[in-house]
């Protein structure tokens, strides 16, 4: 059946099928009509690669670095909260299929599994994400427990001050461990192989939390807390002595304004994400992808660019290379094997991931990663719309193109309605032939 696996999606598709509703829908959502959660898929689509022939394609890598850690590919896995419901022992599995992989695992603060049990089963040291809360002590304790797992870097998250509402985690009634409701034993009952893994185990709720601080010994107040406890007073001060309190690498998660970028990079972080956590928290922003060229212009080669959400693919890892980030993450991809597959589905979503990417990399002419640029990439501006997608072009024009006299149409084309199937291009609502993309890579013809 693994050989048969050929696609992130053919994983997706199992995890829906044995991951109880709840959990998989609090996975594969975003907040409110998630117009960007979509668009942060959507948006790589827009860009396509330039193809290569006649390239020497051997000795290819995908070997590169991350903060100064050695990498099979650049990308690792970001922190997911409730990991550990979509699978058994979900973070300790996805930690240990990182490590044999080679590449880093981010533990998430509202992981199942705590920081000492993933230290514990973890052959290599991870990564520790941490959300800041209004307990500043309880705070400080998980930095002090992650120095003490040996955590090699520490990711502060700083979009998530408050919560953004997922309209399906309400309709759910999602709770760690599920309410014993009717609706919720029958769709657990629909999945014997994932109540046979959380029988099997006594990791079901929160492990950086219960038993850490005063006054949560059960689910019911740890619900209340959580939902009380993200700091919405967060600001540039607390970031820098968050920083001062951490003696290594240290990711600032959560970025996509260039101002923050370069506010980011003042704070002396070494590296800064570029993330709209999944979709997650600010529906109507813009996608990742979107964002990443213009943040890497705005802060230049002065801090390590990484990017997040919307990858789903080796070619989505590659476009988002060839833009100019240093490393890619992915949640959703990885999730999606552990909840079809445990370790083992962890595993063939990077197998698949990296595949991808190291033969899309050698069509583009490229043997490896520290030889893509913009150069391999070509931004879709023709104008043209597929019933599927709406015009006008891609991503609208540059300045230096909206400044530009308007170029005449096309041959052929005319005023008014496009041919059926399409879209209207009528009047001023005709869409734009610009001279370049604001991808600062090359338009198509």
């Amino acid at each position: 059946m693994m050989d048969a696996i050929t696609t992130v999606d053919e994983l997706r598709a199992i995890a829906k099928k044995r991951v109880p509703t709840m959990f998989y829908d609090y996975m594969e959502s975003g907040s409110w009509t998630e117009t960007t959660f979509r668009a942060n898929c959507d948006d790589f689509q827009k860009i396509s690669f330039r193809q290569r022939v006649a390239v020497d394609m051997s000795n290819r890598t995908t070997k590169t670095k991350m903060i100064g850690e050695q990498v099979a590919m650049p990308c690792a896995i970001a922190p997911t909260g409730l990991t550990g419901m979509q699978h058994a022992d979900g973070e300790i599995l996805a930690a240990r299929a990182a490590a044999k992989f080679g590449i880093p695992f981010t533990l998430s603060t509202l992981s199942i599994c705590s920081i000492e049990d993933v230290a514990t089963h973890s052959p290599d040291p991870f990564w520790f994400q941490l959300y800041v809360m209004k307990d500043h002590d309880y705070a400080k304790r998980l930095i002090d427990r992650a120095k003490a797992a040996g955590c090699s870097a520490l990711m502060l998250t700083l979009d998530l001050q408050i919560l953004g509402q997922r309209h399906k985690d309400i309709k759910n009634g999602l709770s760690t461990p599920p309410k014993l409701t009717v609706k919720n034993i029958l769709d657990m009952a629909m999945r014997p192989r994932w109540c046979m893994g959380m029988l099997g185990t006594s990791r079901r709720s929160f492990g950086n939390i219960v038993g850490h601080v005063k006054g949560i010994s059960d689910t019911t107040s740890l619900s209340a807390w959580t939902a009380e406890q993200f700091d919405p007073k967060l600001d540039w001060n607390d970031v820098k002595e968050i920083r001062e309190m951490w003696d290594g690498k240290v990711i600032l998660k959560g970025i996509l304004d260039e101002e923050d970028a370069k506010l980011g990079l003042n704070v002396g972080a070494d590296a800064i994400i570029v993330s709209n956590h999944g979709g997650r928290q600010l529906d109507g922003a813009q996608s990742a992808i979107r964002m990443l060229p213009k943040i890497l212009d705005a802060v230049g080669d002065k801090i390590e660019v990484h990017m997040d959400s919307g990858i789903r693919s080796g070619q989505d890892v590659l476009k988002a290379l060839a833009l100019g980030a240093k490393g890619t993450y992915i949640g959703r991809s990885f999730v999606y094997g552990l909840g079809a597959m445990g370790q083992q589905g962890v595993n063939k979503a990077l197998e698949i991931i990296q595949k991808e990417l190291e033969t899309s990399m050698a069509l583009c002419g490229c043997r490896t990663i520290e030889e893509l640029s913009r150069d391999i990439l070509r931004a879709d501006r023709d104008g043209q719309c597929s019933p599927a997608r709406r015009c006008p072009a891609a991503f609208g024009p540059t300045r230096a193109a909206a400044r530009s006299p308007r170029p005449s149409r096309p041959p052929g084309r005319s005023r008014g309605r496009a041919s059926r199937g399409g879209c209207r291009t009528s009047g001023r609502s005709r869409a734009v032939w610009p001279r370049s993309g604001s991808w600062g890579v090359h338009a198509s013809p």
